[in-house]
């Protein structure tokens, strides 16, 4: 042993300063950054007046008051209780201590509430629909952020979700507008994910291609492949092929009453309800069932879970293809739920926001829903201030859903563990 080594035995203080982890400014650096972009918008350059924030609908048990804000004095008040959790923050890296999530999450919850009233002062907010809105443009997401979580769990990186979406969208389009029914578009749907998926799975998993490369491949193929046949096809045969009925709104009785909430989540339609069940599901089935535990077990060490008799490549193979067919099943939204016909390119990269909501996520479906609400809400929320004519240029309002990603994935993730096994192919030795 070293005179070194005597000296850190020696001394518990400096073994225990060597195991501390290491100090990182990254959370209280982005926080700093965000107050100070919050004190320019929200108090140097507030207006005087006062933003309106309308939380009833018609159809609601209580008719709730809209309530009022002053602009300005709002805006102060927030910006300073951002100020502390910033300083929270900085403290807590002196300490060593990390920053609780749920405080970044009030932050966030404040930064959101301070634009609002910044960007509407003297107009009015409708809360229910911006909420809807948002709910709406996340439930793609999330069909996809749950087979992105699938997939990665199981060792094979899934580039290829905005591709299984896309297929998804224009196979239930053409089933629907054919069949006139919602629910066989619905089973083609997530038939046309999966086999996508077979794709990424067949030269992943097989034939040991590069995943990241076969998933980015494939998107390009079934972007070109689906907007040749919309211009050949679909444009000149739109009453019989690309005209599909869509599913309508099913009231939850009482619970569509409930202010708010209600309207936002039991007033949807039968894809959303679908997607509630998805993520209960993909949860309940990665961390309470065999199925689950065989699945992380390949996706963290195949070769262990070799020695132990789970079948390593047929387990990541059907994995990857239920993890499409999921995805499938946000592609039919696009088509069946939301806009009613396919166009090209519709999707509009909506898979690769839902791959960063698997990052964001840390991997797991709850927080990976969550990711997806939030880019969601970005989405939607350039569509409210449009209307209401707010100050904000469009231009920035357009990239808003973006910035957002960058920021959540580059700002507040800091350092995550993929699975360990995610991108690494499997020879059975």
């Amino acid at each position: 042993m070293t005179a070194v080594d005597n000296h850190t035995e020696n001394h518990p203080a400096a073994h225990s300063e060597a195991s501390a982890p290491a100090r990182s400014w990254k959370v209280p650096g982005v926080l700093g950054v965000v107050t100070l972009l919050a004190l320019v918008l929200f108090v140097l350059r507030a207006e005087s007046g006062t933003t309106t924030f309308d939380l009833a609908t018609g159809t609601d048990f209580v008719t709730l008051p809209a309530v009022g804000v002053p602009t300005r004095a709002t805006g102060i008040v927030l910006v300073v209780l951002l100020a502390i959790i910033t300083v929270y923050a900085g403290v807590n890296v002196f300490r060593r201590v990390s920053t609780p999530v749920w405080l970044l999450a009030v932050y966030g919850v404040l930064f959101v509430f301070g634009f609002l009233t910044w960007a509407a002062a003297g107009a009015t907010i409708p809360v229910p629909g911006l909420l809807i809105g948002a709910v709406a443009l996340s439930t793609p997401l999330i069909f996809g952020a749950m087979g992105g979580v699938i997939s990665e769990r199981v060792g094979v990186i899934n580039i290829a979700i905005e591709g299984q979406l896309l297929s998804g969208a224009f196979v239930s389009a053409v089933v629907a507008s054919v069949t006139g029914s919602t629910y066989v578009a619905l089973l083609a749907a997530l038939i046309a994910g999966a086999l996508t998926a077979l794709l990424l799975a067949m030269f992943s998993i097989k034939y040991f291609v590069n995943q990241v490369i076969v998933g980015v491949v494939l998107n390009v193929l079934i972007v070109g492949f689906t907007s040749f046949l919309y211009s050949v096809v679909l444009t000149k045969n739109s009453e019989t092929l690309n005209s599909p009925p869509r599913f309508g709104r099913i009231d939850i009785p009482v619970l569509s009453q409930i202010p708010v909430i209600g309207p936002v989540l039991f007033q949807q339609t039968l894809i959303v309800y679908l997607m509630y069940i998805a993520v209960a599901l993909v949860w309940f089935g990665l961390f309470r069932s065999k199925w689950g535990l065989r699945l992380r077990a390949v996706g963290e060490h195949p070769q262990a879970a070799d020695t132990v008799g789970i079948n390593v490549v047929r387990t990541r193979f059907w994995n990857v293809c239920l993890a499409g067919a999921i995805a499938g099943l946000g592609g039919a939204y696009f088509t069946l739920g939301s806009v009613g016909s396919f166009g090209k390119e519709m999707t509009a990269g909506a898979g690769y926001i839902a791959l960063a909501a698997v990052i964001f996520g840390r991997w797991d479906p709850v927080r990976a829903t969550l990711a997806a609400l939030l880019f969601g809400f970005a989405s939607n929320l350039q569509n409210v201030l449009g209307i209401i004519g707010s100050p904000v240029p469009s231009e920035f309002m357009l990239m808003l859903p973006y910035v957002v990603t960058i920021f959540a994935v580059a700002g507040l993730v800091g350092h995550v563990r993929a699975p360990a096994a995610a991108g690494k192919p499997y020879v059975k030795s």
